[in-house]
């Protein structure tokens, strides 16, 4: 039973701490959040402890695990701490909201040894994970072409964004780390914004954006994002290759369809929120840093992982403000 502690009381918070509490191997130990009652209100739902201050956890004898789910200018001190402590972490990404916050902890990242995964969750949800598994058994020849459609419901509030970082850090994060997962290393990066809601122009940031990334390979991966969705949580992903085409398409509440003088084959809309849709990836998210953790292997997304998706991030940013590729190293 790995006894875990969630720093990060809010909704990720939330998320986190209803998987563990939920988990056979996992056992919901402390939760910490400096604002008003959010710790105890959170720790009170699943029978767990509370506090205010991180230190506390990092110095409890009694947490094996730290889930990172704190304001990401902190991820990286946190994460130090708690590994420094001797915890394995799982921490949420992005890993920092500049690549000058990576380089200046540099050599204290690379001396981590305690076991680190980050949160890109969606390498675990079962129909990605089932079409990342055929590509690589050959079943659609050479990937040539991947295709990546992630949509919200609707804006968070514009005061979020302004301290997400931007789209390409905030949203695009996991599909950059998706494009990674499929085709290993990237070469250039090239964005496109767009500004349709006039809050989050003013914010300066793009609610929408279409983004193209070129692998060392030769296959092209275009990732299509929007901050707004009518029809629910729109999450789709197809992989095209030399002998073939997979397709991961988006999930409903029932499978039910509906057909009469009006409409044929109606659905009901997709999930409207990524805790539903995403409610098995957490858990074998969870599953898979709780293996790592107890057979000490390497989890399967490292801390260079992460700073391999920030990178793409910020040049995805200065792609869609230059209007110009970016090539990497």
């Amino acid at each position: 039973m790995l006894r875990i502690a969630v720093i990060g009381a809010g909704r990720i918070g939330h998320v986190h701490a209803k998987t563990i509490a939920a988990h056979p191997q996992a056992e919901l130990t402390l939760v910490c959040d400096p604002i008003g009652t959010a710790a105890e209100d959170l720790a009170a739902l699943h029978g767990a402890r509370a506090c205010k201050e991180a230190e506390e956890v990092f110095a409890d004898p009694e947490v094996d695990a730290v889930v990172v789910g704190s304001p990401t200018p902190l991820h990286i001190p946190h994460l130090l701490a708690a590994a420094k402590a001797g915890k394995a972490v799982l921490c949420e990404k992005p890993i920092a909201l500049d690549m000058k916050d990576v380089e200046a902890a540099r050599a204290e990242l690379d001396a981590v040894t305690t076991p680190v995964m980050f949160g890109f969750n969606r390498r675990f949800d079962p129909s990605f994970a089932a079409v990342r598994a055929a590509v690589a058994d050959g079943r659609i020849g050479e990937l040539e072409q991947l295709t990546i459609i992630s949509r919200d419901p609707a804006a968070p509030p514009v005061e979020y964004i302004k301290v997400s970082g931007g789209i390409f850090r905030d949203m695009t994060i996991h599909d950059f780390d998706m494009a990674r997962f499929f085709l290993g290393d990237i070469v250039e990066v090239h964005a496109v914004g767009q500004n349709l809601d006039e809050g989050i122009k003013a914010a300066g940031d793009f609610d929408a954006a279409v983004v193209t990334l070129k692998a060392a390979s030769g296959a092209v991966a275009t990732i299509i994002n929007n901050r707004h969705c009518a029809s629910g949580y729109d999450q789709r992903l197809e992989a095209s290759g030399r002998d073939g085409a997979l397709f991961a398409e988006n999930i409903r509440a029932t499978t039910v369809r509906l057909s009469n003088a009006e409409v044929t084959d109606a659905q009901e809309p997709y999930l409207d929120f990524f805790l539903e849709r995403y409610a098995d990836a957490y858990r074998l998210e969870l599953s898979a840093f709780i293996e790592a953790v107890e057979a000490g292997t390497t989890p399967p997304t490292s801390i260079d992982d992460a700073i391999k998706a920030l990178r793409l991030a910020e040049a995805a940013t200065a792609s869609a403000k230059s209007g110009q590729p970016v090539l990497l190293d």
